[in-house]
């Protein structure tokens, strides 16, 4: 672990606090990080960690940088919002390095950060990604509830794009934008009415019509989406390589985990749609989803996600029906002799899992 001052190289910074799926995930951006800058051998990049757990960082060259419970509550005042942290951590680096890039944990790169870092030059905000003009939605809450005070201060109309803050990137000489975004979540907290994605919206404000903004999909995965079937990749990855996260099979093996979803081929869909035909008309989508999970994929991450598949039959099933999927409907629905038959071996394996998962 390198605990050394940063330099003026590109730093790639994680804020991870929280459960150990959260440092999970940082760990293996970091290593999907390490991996891509391979490429790239004649530039480079520091990683620093602002954790409240250096523990899992142990064995990685990063730098980690404590972050202890009182100085993450001050970060996110005067209102608690621990979003807030994100562009406090961010404005602190860039007071000592010329470039920076914060990126969340949910992550894993397609190509070198340093393809990334090109895209961020004086003027220029790099985000993850643009959502949509703020004008497109008024139902949203942050539409309904802040339209016409941001009108009335000049600060945003519907033509503002709004972004995805999974990924920011700036030069030192543009860190101001960090602190209008503070100042702005500090300010429309109090009317936002909750809205969870406030902190990206105010970096939206802050950007509109004062840099220029752009956007990195094609070089980071930014899995908000669909997140269990990606951090099942993960974990499964944690689980391989956590005693050597930088050994040349780790890294190679973090090009493995794919940005696509692994569900069956449409034909192989098809067959399940067929072949669950002959089960009672309520049962047939429950069982086409568990078949779902069964599929034997080549790729060993993407096998690593049929539990969540198994789950996700499960919460759909208990939506559809309006109440959950108890222990003896569970039970008759197993005991059916097709659905025996249709599962073979696997029937008491995915049966133990959805009597121990805690329903979702």
């Amino acid at each position: 672990m390198n605990t050394a001052s940063p330099t003026s190289r590109p730093q790639l910074v994680y804020l991870v606090f929280g459960s150990e799926t959260y440092h999970q995930e940082a760990v293996f951006s970091i290593a999907s990080a390490l991996a891509f800058l391979q490429d790239t051998p004649d530039a480079g990049a520091d990683i620093q960690v602002f954790s409240d757990n250096p523990e899992p960082y142990r064995l990685l060259p990063v730098r980690v940088r404590p972050l202890d419970e009182a100085t993450r509550k001050r970060w996110s005042e005067p209102h608690g919002y621990h979003f807030r942290t994100k562009h406090v951590v961010l404005r602190q680096v860039l007071e000592e390095s010329p470039v920076a890039m914060l990126i969340d944990t949910d992550t894993f790169f397609h190509h070198s950060p340093m393809t990334l870092f090109e895209r961020v030059q004086p003027g220029t905000l790099l985000c993850n990604a643009f959502y949509t003009k703020y004008g497109d939605n008024h139902e949203s809450i942050l539409y309904t509830a802040l339209h016409q005070r941001l009108l009335d201060m000049g600060v945003a109309d519907d033509d503002m794009m709004t972004l995805n803050s999974g990924v920011m990137g700036l030069t030192q000489q543009d860190a101001h934008i960090l602190d209008r975004s503070i100042e702005l979540m500090d300010e429309l907290f109090p009317h936002a009415q909750g809205a969870y994605t406030l902190e990206e919206f105010c970096l939206s404000i802050a950007a509109y019509r004062t840099v220029k903004v752009r956007e990195c999909p094609d070089l980071i995965h930014h899995y908000w989406s669909r997140k269990q079937l990606f951090r099942a990749k993960v974990k499964a990855w944690i689980a391989k390589h956590a005693a050597d996260p930088t050994s040349a099979l780790a890294l190679a093996d973090t090009r493995q985990v794919s940005a696509h979803l692994p569900r069956p081929p449409r034909a192989q869909r098809l067959m399940y749609k067929l072949i669950t035909l002959v089960l009672p008309k309520h049962q047939q989508q429950f069982i086409r989803e568990i078949l779902y999970g069964c599929y034997e994929h080549k790729n060993e991450f993407d096998q690593a996600c049929g539990p969540v598949w198994w789950d996700k039959a499960r919460q759909n099933q208990e939506e559809r029906q309006k109440h959950p999927l108890d222990a003896h409907q569970l039970e008759h629905w197993f005991a059916n002799p097709v659905v025996r038959l249709i599962l073979g071996e696997r029937r008491a394996a995915i049966y133990e899992h959805l009597m121990t998962s805690p329903a979702k």
